[in-house]
């Protein structure tokens, strides 16, 4: 999981000037957008044009200057309250980062309102101002229409009104909401209740905001430099909103929790029963019980978090484990109610394995947790809670082609039957798909199966055009093309060729790692030991010893199949080849080659072929920077290059000159016009595949 960015991070990714005219204009122009409503870049990169200023020029007039002149006619006025970013966490991770630096183990937890943020200003128990957040230290004065508003308390009562002991001076702080139910009634034709609440609210004439209302959850007496002082009339947080209720203000929800295990389990039932809210909620805010003043008058607290929701996650109820068969294995998939994940309907989630089953003790009908990172398939993370009487999910106990108890590892379930049929047809499925054999289709291999053809990979080497021609009549032109597709494979990597052969946790990546780690023949593959593999990085004693056990199996048939094919195994440098210690990564469609045959390309130049986009990666390839994708948003989050598809070939070529020394695809016949295969490209550039 990534953490968050640093301050260097962000400004990589984010320009700062140095210059303190530029900074200054920059901000300037920054809070115009702001204090109208059209902002353009986000509070932690205003925060960071903010602070770079007060580093270089701590004096600069910007701190101190209000500008009155705005398009919306507003006057200006400082808060009384800070009202800066709130440092945020996306997800549990974060949460426990967070809640891990604190020195408190209690929690007071309170739903964080989808609204726009106002500081309500008293002196001497009478209501004065209303200002909206601005930039976190001067905002609008609105305060003809935040009077129109519901919620907003004109006179305090009792003893903190104008004739009583204590009238309070100083800040309530709230947020400007459009309940739902008055959005579908007057507002239908707005996008949602935030964006209908932020435009009614800042209008001249004040239509409509009578229709608003503020949802208060903080206060603080006059702030030390504010024209306010007070009595406070509170000692912690609970007294706080329970002082804010007895004035008369609507507050927010709350609880107190007793640990970070606890918050992280009320998020989820809050996830869950927020559509029933009639006002919009995106988290949690999640605080100390001590109120510590000197931390509230940060422009980012520190003692407090925004716990947000994440578009990413919801909560539905398991209905349904269907078990998906691939080869060997199978496969536990979670059929849930409907629910939006990342703008798309999802009904399916994976579960893993049934260790994922049993240690959530999940059952049918309980209430689950699902998630969706990345270009990822969902996948349940978490339960909530399981409903009295509900059913444990059922596990298969037998292989449903040949009947063989299967057998629960906990971390798989397999048929253990080296020759149970689904398993051999995986295997050839999986070496031509690895080998990226076209015309090779699934089906047909299926039919060769069934007609006992072929029941290795070798039996695929030793098919004759005969036999093809008489599969559902194919003809001998088109029995001719399958069998030239199969054997125009004539080097294949060894990575390649021994993931080929669908040993459990063994793919090319993992493959490639013991490629580089010295193991650079087959012959090398069969000598070594479990410990000798266990060594490597990310091999531990378990995979060691099932690769180990597989290729002592295989053996027989991977050298029959080398003899019978004529292929030839071919492995990079272990250090020197071109792409030696680069990675890539590919996302979108490419147009000169299908993603394999470039992976392929990569791997023949001592490169890696990954599937995500990591923190170590070298390269991310897409024809789209803009999409918007979670792999151009990751990279650009761990500044990573993105190259372009023709950039990519261009350093493929680059590449290959220097691996040949400089006389790539010397002496060979150039290839037809117009787009490149992948085969016709290596062919070009002298590569083997």
């Amino acid at each position: 999981m990534a953490g968050r960015k640093t301050g260097d991070e962000k400004k990589a990714a984010f320009h700062v000037p140095d210059d303190v005219r530029a900074l200054e204009k920059l901000i300037k122009h920054h809070q115009q957008l702001y204090y109208n409503g059209e902002p353009e870049i986000s509070d932690s990169e205003f925060d960071l044009l903010w602070d770079k200023l007060k580093e270089v020029d701590p004096e600069n007039p910007v701190f101190s200057k209000i500008n009155s002149e705005t398009a919306d006619g507003f006057p200006k006025e400082y808060h009384l309250i800070p009202m800066g970013s709130q440092d945020k966490a996306a997800d549990p991770g974060e949460f426990y980062a967070w809640a891990g630096k604190q020195d408190f183990s209690e929690f007071i937890v309170e739903y964080k309102l989808d609204g726009a943020s106002i500081e309500l200003q008293y002196e001497k128990g009478e209501f004065v101002k209303g200002v909206t957040r601005g930039d976190g230290r001067i905002g609008d004065d609105i305060t003809p229409n935040v009077s129109k508003m519901g919620g907003v308390v004109k006179t305090l009562p009792g003893e903190y009104g104008p004739e009583g002991a204590h009238p309070f001076s100083g800040g309530v702080r709230g947020e400007v909401v459009m309940f739902r139910s008055v959005h579908r009634r007057f507002f239908s034709d707005k996008a949602n209740c935030r964006n209908a609440a932020n435009g009614i609210m800042k209008r001249k004439d004040g239509e409509g905001c009578s229709r608003l209302s503020v949802i208060c959850y903080d206060a603080a007496s006059g702030m030390p430099g504010s024209p306010f002082s007070g009595y406070a009339p509170f000692s912690d947080e609970i007294e706080k909103i329970n002082w804010l209720s007895m004035c008369g203000f609507t507050t927010v929800p709350w609880k107190i929790c007793s640990g970070a295990d606890e918050v992280v389990n009320y998020r989820s039932r809050v996830m869950e029963s927020r559509a029933s809210l009639d006002y919009d909620i995106d988290g949690l805010v999640v605080k100390g019980r001590k109120i510590d003043p000197s931390d509230l008058a940060r422009s980012r607290p520190e003692k407090q978090i925004a716990f947000k929701f994440s578009l990413e996650e919801a909560v539905s109820v398991l209905r349904e484990v269907e078990w998906s068969e691939s080869g060997a294995t199978y496969t536990p998939v979670a059929k849930i109610d409907p629910v939006r994940l990342a703008g798309t309907t999802v009904r399916r989630a994976s579960l893993a394995n049934p260790n994922v089953i049993s240690e959530l003790n999940l059952k049918i009908g309980s209430h689950v947790l699902v998630t969706k990172r990345g270009e990822i398939i969902p996948k349940i993370i978490g339960l909530v809670e399981t409903p009295p009487g509900s059913a444990d999910v059922p596990v298969p106990h037998e292989c449903s082609v040949c009947r063989t108890e299967l057998c629960n590892e906990g971390t798989r379930l397999y048929c253990p039957n080296e020759e149970c049929p689904k398993r051999i047809l995986h295997r050839l499925e999986k070496w031509i798909a690895v080998l990226s054999v076209r015309d090779f289709g699934e089906n047909l291999l299926r039919r060769l199966f069934e007609k006992g053809l072929v029941h290795s990979i070798s039996d695929l080497y030793l098919l004759t055009v005969k036999q093809l021609e008489d599969i559902d009549r194919m003809g001998k032109i088109s029995a001719a093309k399958v069998l030239r597709s199969l054997h125009s494979k004539k080097k294949i990597s060894l990575s390649a060729f021994i993931a080929g052969f669908d040993i459990e946790g063994i793919g090319e990546t993992m493959t490639e790692k013991l490629v580089q780690s010295g193991f650079t023949s087959l012959e090398k593959f069969f000598a070594a030991s479990a410990e000798d593999f266990a060594a490597v990085y990310q091999f531990g004693p378990v995979l060691a010893g099932e690769l180990s056990a597989a290729l002592k199996k295989l053996r027989p048939e991977m050298e029959k199949v080398v003899g019978v094919s004529g292929i030839t195994l071919t492995s990079p440098a272990v250090s020197g080849a071109p792409f030696s210690g680069k990675s890539f990564c590919f996302t979108g469609e490419l147009s000169s080659m299908k993603r394999q045959e470039a992976e392929n390309l990569i791997r023949s130049l001592g490169g890696q072929a990954k599937s995500s986009v990591t923190k170590d990666l070298s390269y991310l390839v897409t024809n789209d920077p803009e999409s918007g994708s979670s792999k151009n948003r990751r990279a650009a989050e761990l500044g990573i290059p993105v190259l372009s598809e023709d950039g990519f070939l261009k350093l493929v070529e680059e590449a290959g000159k220097a691996g040949s020394g400089g006389k790539a695809g010397a002496g060979k016949k150039e290839p037809a016009r117009g787009k490149k295969t992948g085969d016709s490209l290596q062919i070009e550039l002298g590569i083997d595949t």
